[in-house]
Parts: C-alpha cells; sequence; structure tokens
C-alpha cells in the first residue's frame, strides 16, 4: 500500500455543481429548435463526455434530425450564460484543497472540457488559483473518457505512480476510467449504491478529506509495525 500523494480531480459536478445547468442547457437547446426534451430525461440519461456526442445521444432520443451544427453553439452559447449566473463550487470543496495543501499532497483537474473552459468554471467560483498550471485535458491527451489514456496521461504528467494517487469523478464514465486505469477511484454520488472493487462511494468532500487521512494513516501505522 502507498502513500497518497496526488489527487486527480474530475472538475463538472466534482468541483463545480455543473452538471444540472448542463441539463439545463441541453432541454432549452433544443427547445430553441423545436423539440421536446424534459429536464427529467436529460438528467437521467446524459452525463459527462464530449458536447458533441451528448447532442448526438439527444438527437437520437430525440428523434431529430437538427444539424449538429446548429445545435453545437446554441449549447455552448446557454451554458456559458448559466454558468456565469448560477455556477457554484461543490460544498467543502475548498476544504478538501485546504487540507491537501496543509499535507502537501498534490493535486490536479483531469477533464474532458478544453482548458480554458475548465479555467473559466473555476474562475467563476473562485478556485482558478488552485489550479494554475495543473488542468489537464482530454485535448491535450487526444484521449477521452472513459478512455483510461486520458488518467494514464494525467498521472504521469504529474510524476506519480497509479498506485500513489486517488482519482475523484462523480460519473460514471469516470469511474470507469479510474477503474481501467488502476487508480484508487472515489466515486463522488448523491447517492451511494454498491460499489465496485478499487472504488468507494462519498457523497460529501468531508468525506473524502477523511477516506484520505485514513489511506494515509493506514499506511502510517503499517510502516511502524
Amino acid at each position: 500500500m502507498s502513500v497518497v500523494k496526488c489527487v486527480l480531480f474530475d472538475c463538472d459536478g466534482t468541483l463545480v455543481d455543473s452538471e444540472m445547468l448542463c441539463c439545463e442547457a441541453l432541454v432549452a437547446t433544443f427547445k430553441e429548435v423545436g423539440v421536446s426534451l424534459s429536464l427529467e430525461v436529460a438528467a437521467e440519461n446524459f452525463s459527462g463526455g464530449k458536447i458533441a456526442d451528448v447532442l448526438m445521444s439527444a438527437k437520437r432520443l430525440t428523434e431529430s434530425n437538427v444539424s449538429l451544427d446548429l445545435l453545437e453553439p446554441i449549447y455552448r452559447r446557454l451554458t456559458t450564460e448559466l454558468f456565469e449566473s448560477r455556477l457554484t463550487p461543490i460544498n467543502g470543496v475548498e476544504r478538501l484543497l485546504d487540507y491537501l495543501d496543509d499535507e502537501m499532497i498534490e493535486y490536479c483537474v483531469v477533464t474532458n472540457s478544453p482548458t480554458k473552459k475548465a479555467l473559466h468554471m473555476l474562475s467563476i467560483v473562485g478556485l482558478s488559483d488552485r489550479f494554475k498550471g495543473k488542468v489537464i485535458s482530454a485535448f491535450d491527451a487526444n484521449s477521452w473518457k472513459p478512455e483510461p489514456d486520458l488518467l494514464r496521461y494525467a498521472v504521469t504528467i504529474m510524476g506519480f505512480l497509479p498506485k500513489e494517487c486517488v482519482y475523484i469523478d462523480d460519473t460514471e464514465k469516470g469511474v470507469n476510467m479510474g477503474i481501467a486505469t488502476g487508480v484508487k477511484t472515489v466515486h463522488f454520488a448523491k447517492v451511494c449504491v454498491e460499489s465496485q472493487p478499487n472504488v468507494t462511494c462519498l457523497s460529501a468532500m468531508t468525506q473524502v478529506v477523511a477516506h484520505i487521512s485514513e489511506l494515509n494513516g493506514l499506511v502510517n501505522k503499517a510502516a511502524s509495525v
């Protein structure tokens, strides 16, 4: 067992409370082109991934023939407007980051979003200074969740071994990426169900602090025996 030396965060839904805003933007996007999509259906079916993939899935679900070239700029505009007015940090994130700083544990963001977009979201909620030079985008790695190459790339860039890292994500795609990479993974979920091997499901950032502290405490205890 290794000490946790680096924590890798998903951004949307893990650091910033953006997932429902993205669903609202998706519903509004299709409404603008005359297609009905309920917020409930959007929330149940779309979580994370490339914008183009999400829009294509929504097109299939709604049996819409609207061009992706028309939908994507509308969606980007609406998400930007919603983020500017309503985006907030996930409760407890700053306390977790303070803990990591105090313990000298490195951290970064691993996201499917372009770096510029991720930094903009972090800036809106006052977290950008804490992640300067530490946003690793799928566009840099040319690999998108749930592909493990993205997380492998991030771990390498940060200079650690997979066993020295913890990855935190709120989506199934992200969790599957963590499993495939062999990194200890935290599924940050509102409701926890039966967890998979090497995955710990937690529903609050205070629990994440306790989890990392426990992992490092177990290592220190074993080393002293």
